[in-house]
């Protein structure tokens, strides 16, 4: 499965077209929709979530409510394109009716862009750097998911850090945690921790700084064996890291203990081995069982079968309502850096974009291990290939 997107942050839609999906797998805007007003949600979002209300359209590849097997289009409709249409508009006539934005901002693609592209107006940058973007990577992921979960795998998440505090996370089955991270304005899972978070993002949002934070994904029901150890492309754990890396403003992955496992001893590290065939009768994949999950799931390169764990590293969003310093491209003289409509913190969101770039690379991963033109085809697949592990 592969997908691509286009659009710009003021344009008139984001459209995505995901090639490779089987035909049957059900498929529904509400699905989808569902995830993009997650995207919207949380305590320190700024007043664009209030006019977007994204809804996504599906234009192919779809009929009925089940994928035909064909490209599927998704489009997500910037509603506020009606402020921008000479701003923003293809046409030549167009040329100069915007003010160009000539002020990088410190922490964007601004600069960089600017002088690889060769623009003096780094709104040409700007409008498709932004993580405007995600709305639409969204979406592909809510499509992913509906595969995910027509083969019993789950996907869920929380916030742990935020500005500096961190959560406590009980020791609870996952889709508990889920429960109440869903039920959290900030999806966190510990109601004191969160207090101190949005006191922070109130006091961040007077001053005119951005808060970030940490976010966890966890997925569960995955089968052993999903990647590969044989090429360093194939490697899950890289691939979902650079999936996680795309995210903008995205500059740490972890796996499992992540850093910490650099700090400790093999012997506090690495997930003992043991035999129970009493769990095959729970419905477990297979006998071989961990006391552990240092590893989060995921050991040379391919799924465990025990539940998969990221952590990704959010910065401060980089435009702040009191600018950093920067300087005019034309003129080179010092200014204040340029202001676009912003968020104070945007963490909760990073959680729901990172939740779909995950469920984007395991769908691939699915794919390439059980493939199949149907889902039918591709569930027996995977029912033969589960029944082989449970006899190993």
């Amino acid at each position: 499965m592969r997908y691509i997107t286009a659009g710009e942050s003021h344009g008139p839609q984001l459209t995505a077209i995901i090639e490779g999906l089987p035909a049957g797998l059900p498929v529904s805007p509400e699905q989808i929709d569902r995830q993009l007003a997650r995207r919207q949600h949380g305590y320190g979002r700024g007043d664009r979530m209030k006019i977007e209300l994204d809804r996504v359209e599906l234009l192919s590849g779809v009929r009925w409510g089940r994928t035909l097997g064909s490209p599927v289009t998704l489009v997500v409709k910037n509603r506020d394109w009606a402020n921008w249409l000479e701003k923003m508009s293809p046409l030549a006539e167009h040329d100069g009716m915007a003010e160009a934005v000539t002020r990088p901002r410190p922490g964007h693609a601004d600069l960089s862009g600017a002088m690889k592209y060769g623009h003096r107006d780094v709104r040409n940058i700007l409008e498709r750097s932004s993580a405007r973007e995600t709305a639409v990577r969204v979406a592909v992921g809510a499509v992913a998911r509906c595969l995910l979960e027509a083969l019993g795998i789950r996907i869920g998440g929380m916030v742990t850090e935020l500005g500096g505090v961190c959560a406590r996370v009980a020791a609870e089955p996952l889709p508990t945690l889920w429960e109440r991270a869903a039920a959290s304005e900030l999806f966190c899972c510990d109601d004191e921790a969160e207090l101190e978070m949005k006191r922070l993002i109130d006091h961040a949002k007077a001053s005119g700084d951005t808060l970030g934070g940490v976010v966890e994904v966890q997925v569960t029901g995955l089968p052993p064996g999903l990647g590969s150890h044989v090429q360093w492309d194939r490697k899950l754990d890289a691939r979902l890291a650079m999936a996680l890396m795309s995210i903008q403003a995205i500059k740490g992955v972890e796996v499992g203990l992540g850093f910490e496992a650099a700090r400790r001893p093999g012997s506090q590290v690495h997930d003992e081995i043991g035999y129970d065939p009493t769990v095959l009768e729970r419905g477990v994949v297979s006998g071989y069982v961990r006391a552990t999950n240092n590893a989060g799931g995921l050991e040379g390169g391919m799924t465990t079968g025990e539940p998969l764990i990221l952590r990704a590293a959010m910065k401060p969003i980089p435009t702040l309502y009191t600018p950093l310093r920067s300087v005019d491209l034309l003129t080179h003289e010092p200014y204040e850096a340029s202001v676009e409509r912003s968020d104070t913190c945007a963490v909760p969101a990073a959680l729901v974009v990172a939740e779909a770039v995950v469920a984007i690379e395991l769908a691939h991963a699915v794919l390439e291990k059980f493939g199949g033109d149907s889902l039918d085809e591709i569930i027996r697949n995977r029912d033969g290939y589960l029944a082989a592990v449970r006899s190993f």
